[in-house]
């Protein structure tokens, strides 16, 4: 027996073929033997040559025949490459379909590693559970499902970039990508490399037409069903007009305004999803027009598109880097690393490799980073979508627009309504057709029940709410640029904040001196509004006079009015530390450095970790000159041989070199980055004034120095972050920190502004406390946690979210962007509503996923803008409180607006149900309910935004929206059965009133509804015998719509009324605090008003003026509401927890 089946091979990692030298791709491919067993007696055999390399992701296809045989079960099969690469892995997915074998029996197997395995020797394999991914039968193959795959390469872009190019020697390098440093690729394998890999551009995912964009727009839930009664009114019009019914006319006009309804909405729906930038077009800002190559042995400047891998690059000063590079040759290159991994240094770039992982080697500079100063010559390792930046871009892309919460209840809501009006509308249609309705009549049934039961402003009503909050956030620095984001901040439960920008200031500050055998406190506050240290010691002028000659960086020009702290500086971040404190501190710094001419200069390197000047002496009579260095602190101590203690020299003995270090370990403890300061004064003898220094051959003295202090710096945290950390804490929302800085740093910082609370242990502290391993130290025990990059690299999925769940203060430092986009899935996967803060690029992954991401409006990225639902015009924590603040307001205030909404809905649809059920005449036209719908109680509706919260809801737990619902069973109870009920009351009365007035009495207009509705009987008798013409008949029916109507709004505005409240008494909240709400209550009247009373309007929306009397018969039922609530209220208020708030608490 023999069947044939397919074996599809992805790589890992790019594989190509040729000859090292020849400038061609090759053929020449080696054999790779892999044992594969499938069942016994099975082998598969197969030889096939390469016609096109490998590379990136690419796949190949291997078709085999499996014999039955007696031999040993292998699968031999051809792989392309240039040279045998060890340590690498092939990711495959097979699935053999035996005949007559069950489906059980199939198997998958995928990730087989080559390892260091000899060609001889059968590889490892894992077997997968699931065979759903391929399933062969003879050679035809079904493809996976789409949503499979998409899931599958998500998964994989998550996981850490594997790359040892990085670790090589050049000469290897050379041979992998088969080129040469200082001659370059030949323009003729460039080109090439280039067909086949493509241009060194950002790919963008395939998106969805416009056109379908707006036609879902269009299509919702409640659109489809009022397309439905739009459609039903245009039939009912066409064959109604045909017969000559004037009245058909009705017909035409509530379908063009349901039309006109859905359209509208639709359009405001599809401009806020346009609204949401595609977030590929922000990373092609990144990405640099030109770049310098060397080809062929020649310079030349060509499109950055152009470039291949292989490619030798220049890059200086200013330029962005045009793709990842190996570093080959550096002159003080530093590049700007902060977008993709949140240290806002600038980052020195060498030749050397310093880290195992990538991202935190020097040998390597990536894609759109910005080269600060200097200049470097690299070899191109990765280009386009498979350097860092493209992985990041196509995660953030990749990753889904999650529904927010406030979408999915007003969805949850819309299905339930939808639902109910299809079922309440068939069953009277059948009802209808049973009575002997005909067919058509029975259809305009059934769109009358829909019209009257789906609430038409709903979607108008929550747009205007969260509009109007996202107003007042903006006045607050909070841009809003997804709406129902407003809701989501209130839900949230969860907040992943960066740290660099958003917690801190986003300027390294002087936080501690040490000098005398004391530390010392600087003021760090952002307006200098702190206490400073004690001036006077002759150590600190000279520990001072060291940090302002021994530093590079300047104030820009123009800035004298501006306060120090705000004042732009060219120069690094430490410097501009240096230069800002010793401007306030020893007073202006240009003019000091006047007074002391520099005569040499020698820049920090990253080998010898020092920054070294000589400088003439401000004293004319003094000619010897100052030598000043500033560094490493352990570098700078080690060529000192004395140390200055209260402006004496004393010998740097083992006391002071302890005392050195334990400064230097509480400074280095607190997170902050330490600077050791030294001076020397040369010997005028040897060092006459207009000696010639060498900086090259270091002709002066770099030992025997006088150890001067330590100065420490940090980024410290904004004034007003601790408050609200604690604010957020009370609110029963955790906040997490996850950064790209040192754990030690980040640990600082969490414990300055309350992340880490006082008191709080890691397993680390109790084991040192208990002189314990940290291995026997019981986790839960410890109340906080600070987690790495490299050990979440080891973490599995179920462990993430143990340390979540059982630490309540969490900090994660060196986070990739791969590993901020899990940890929000673990948040995710714990039930949280999740926020992320971010800046940077490497934070867009994250922040599309979370279910509300914020942005940094001053330091943030295009990218990280785009990707976010909010953005912070001034960068501030505490910015997102307020935000949560009016979240959960809207939250509540939505609740009240939409059960003001829905309690119409009942008096809406009785009409119809007793004109059907008890044949009277209309109480109701669909045009009136479209006026209350989106004319009279719109402005009401809204007018419940504005109201104030009923308690400091800012000590309340984040709602959880599984549980509380906004459309919950207690509201729909309350809004329909009890106060819709009453208002349906009101409206009959008023309705029978006005009948039984004009000498219809209601016992009358039972069944009368027939002999009503039929224009050819001009003499249908009243009550008391007199005859009534149909145009009389229509006119009173007109009549009884506008008393009906009345009844509503005078019903509606007991109701809004009501509404301003759900727990607190009216009395207690006040009645005219909300002048909106008033303002709509007087705007109610005047419209009711206007419809009811203007020239007109009997002919084009069938209102009819009325007698005064009926604007009070539902006086009496509005009382009775309010009367009503205030009951419910008094009882949920004196019975907590019992069955009354159970049941009336919506």
């Amino acid at each position: 027996m023999s069947v044939s089946i397919t074996l599809i091979v992805r790589t890992s990692h790019a594989l190509r073929c040729g000859v090292s030298g020849s400038g061609s791709l090759g053929s020449e491919c080696c054999f790779c033997h892999v044992t594969l067993t499938l069942n016994p007696d099975l082998v598969a055999k197969t030889k096939r040559r390469c016609e096109t390399p490998l590379a990136g992701s690419a796949s190949f296809i291997i078709k085999l025949s499996i014999n039955r045989t007696g031999g040993s079960n292998c699968l031999y099969f051809l792989i392309c490459e240039r040279e045998r690469t060890r340590q690498c892995v092939w990711d495959w997915t097979l699935v053999a379909k035996i005949p007559g074998a069950k489906k059980k029996d199939r198997v998958v197997w995928t990730s087989i590693d080559l390892g260091e395995q000899s060609p001889n020797t059968p590889a490892t394999m894992t077997k997968k559970d699931t065979y759903d991914m391929f399933e062969m039968n003879g050679d035809t193959d079904k493809k996976k499902n789409k949503k499979m795959k998409k899931k599958e390469k998500m998964e994989g872009m998550k996981k850490e970039i594997d790359i040892d190019d990085h670790e090589i020697t050049i000469e290897e390098l050379e041979s992998r990508y088969n080129t040469n440093v200082t001659k370059g690729l030949t323009s003729t394998f460039a080109a090439q490399v280039l067909e086949r890999d493509g241009p060194n551009e950002l790919k963008p995912p395939k998106g969805t037409p416009e056109y379908v964009k707006f036609a879902r727009q269009l299509a919702g839930g409640l659109q489809c069903l009022m397309w439905v009664a739009a459609v039903i009114c245009f039939i009912a019009f066409g064959i109604e007009f045909a017969r000559g019914n004037v009245a058909s006319f009705d017909n035409l006009y509530l379908a063009i305004t349901l039309i006109a309804v859905v359209v509208v909405t639709g359009c405001f729906g599809y401009y806020q999803e346009f609204k949401s930038t595609n977030i590929i077009a922000s990373f092609k800002n990144l990405v640099p027009q030109q770049a310098i190559v060397i080809r062929d042995g020649q310079k030349n400047q060509i499109n950055a598109r152009q470039l291949v891998v292989g490619d030798v690059v220049e890059i200086k000063g200013g330029d962005r880097v045009p793709a990842d590079i190996r570093i080959i040759s550096s002159q003080a290159c530093k590049v700007d690393n902060s977008s993709l991994t949140g240290e806002s240094e600038p980052q020195t770039r060498s030749p050397e490799c310093t880290h195992e992982n990538p991202l935190e080697t020097r040998n390597v500079a990536f894609f759109s980073t910005t080269c600060l100063e200097g200049i470097a010559t690299g070899m191109i390792i990765s280009t386009g979508d498979r350097t860092i930046i493209g992985r990041i871009a196509s995660l953030a892309s990749g990753v889904g627009n999650e529904k927010t919460p406030i979408a999915i209840e007003i969805e949850h809501f819309v299905d339930i309504i939808a639902g109910l009006a299809i079922l309440f509308g068939f069953t009277f249609f059948v009802v209808a057709m049973f009575i002997g309705y005909q067919f058509l009549e029975a259809m305009i049934f059934f769109m009358a029940i829909v019209v009257a039961y789906v609430p038409e402003g709903l979607l108008a009503t929550v747009t205007v709410c969260l509009s109007l909050t996202a107003k007042r956030l903006a006045r607050k620095n909070c841009v809003v640029k997804n709406l129902e984001a407003v809701e989501t901040l209130g839900s949230t439960s969860v907040i992943c904040s960066d740290k660099t920008g958003t917690l801190t200031q986003n300027r390294m500050t002087v936080a501690h001196l040490w000098f005398d055998n004391h530390i010392h406190a600087a003021d760090t506050t952002e307006d200098q509004s702190g206490q400073s240290f004690d001036q006077s010691s002759e150590t600190w002028r000279s520990l001072a006079r060291i940090a302002t000659l021994c530093n590079r960086a300047t104030f820009r020009p123009d800035q004298e009015d501006v306060p120090v702290p705000k004042r732009l500086v060219v120069g690094d971040a430490s410097e501009t530390a240096l230069l800002k404190f010793t401007e306030l501190t020893v007073g202006n710094v240009m003019d000091y450095r006047n007074r002391f001419k520099k005569a040499v200069e020698l820049p920090f390197n990253s080998t010898n970790k020092f920054q070294l000047s000589i400088h003439e002496l401000e004293d004319p009579l003094d000619l010897r000159y100052l030598l000043v260095m500033k560094g490493a602190p352990e570098r700078i101590l080690e060529r000192c041989s004395t140390i200055l203690i209260k402006g004496q020299e004393l010998p740097l003995d083992e006391q002071w070199s302890e005392a050195f270090q334990t400064a230097y370990m509480d400074l280095g403890g607190l997170g902050e980055r330490v600077l050791g300061f030294c001076h020397l004064h040369l010997s005028e003898k040897e060092y006459p004034r207009g000696s010639q220094f060498d900086p090259d051959e270091m002709n002066f003295p770099t030992s025997g120095l006088c150890f001067a202090g330590l100065i420490s710096m940090i980024d410290p945290p904004r004034a007003t972050v601790p408050d609200a950390v604690m604010k957020c804490r009370t609110a029963g929302i955790r906040v997490i920190m996850v950064t790209g800085d040192h754990p030690i740093t980040a640990r600082a910082i969490a414990a300055n502004v309350g992340i880490i609370t006082e008191g709080s242990e890691t397993v680390e502290d109790i084991a040192e406390r208990k002189r314990i391993p940290v291995e026997q130290v019981n986790k839960r025990d410890a109340r906080a946690c600070v987690i790495s990059g490299g050990q979440l690299k080891d973490m599995s999925s179920e462990d993430l979210d143990d340390a979540l769940r059982n630490h309540p203060e969490m900090v994660f430092a060196r986070t990739s962007p791969q590993q901020k986009l899990i940890i929000v899935e673990s948040c995710q996967r714990l039930g949280s509503i999740v926020a992320v803060t971010g800046d940077g690029v490497n934070d867009s992954p994250a922040l599309k996923k979370a279910d509300i991401g914020v942005a940094m409006g001053i330091a943030g990225s295009d990218a990280a803008k785009n990707a976010a639902d909010m953005i912070l015009l001034d960068d501030n924590f505490a910015s997102i409180v307020t935000g949560v603040e009016q979240g959960r307001l809207i939250f509540d205030n939505l609740k009240k607006s939409i059960a003001y909404t829905l309690t119409k809905n009942i008096p809406e649809l009785t009409p119809y149900l007793i004109y059907i059920t008890v044949s009277v005449p209309l109480p109701l036209g669909c045009i009136t309910i479209l006026f209350i719908e989106l004319a009279t109680d719109i402005f009401p509706s809204v007018s419940l935004a504005y109201e104030k919260a009923e308690s400091d809801i800012m000590h309340l737990k984040p709602r959880n929206p599984r549980c509380h619902r906004l459309v919950n069973e207690a509201l729909a109870v309350y809004s329909y059965f009890q106060i819709g009920a009453i208002q349906s009351f009101a409206g009959f009365t008023d309705y029978f009133a006005a009948m039984a007035q004009e000498g219809w009495f209601p016992l009358l207009c039972v069944g009368l509804r027939s002999k009503w509705e039929n224009a050819h009987l001009q003499d249908v008798q009243d009550s008391y015998g007199q005859e009534w013409t149909f145009s009389q008949r229509l006119y009173q029916e007109y009549t009884c719509y506008t008393v009906f109507f009345v009844s509503i709004e005078i019903c509606q505005i007991s109701d809004v009324l009501i509404r301003k409240t759900r727990r607190l008494s009216v009395f207690q909240q006040g009645f005219f605090r909300n002048r909106v709400l008033v303002s709509a209550i007087v705007f109610q009247l005047l419209l009711g008003n206007l419809l009811c009373y203007c020239p007109g309007m009997p002919n084009i929306f069938n209102f009819m003026p009325i007698r005064v009397q009926w604007w009070f018969i539902p006086v009496p039922y509005g009382i009775l509401i309010f009367v009503y609530d205030e009951i419910r209220k008094l009882g949920v208020r004196r019975y907590p927890g019992s069955w009354w708030d159970q049941e009336l608490y919506y």
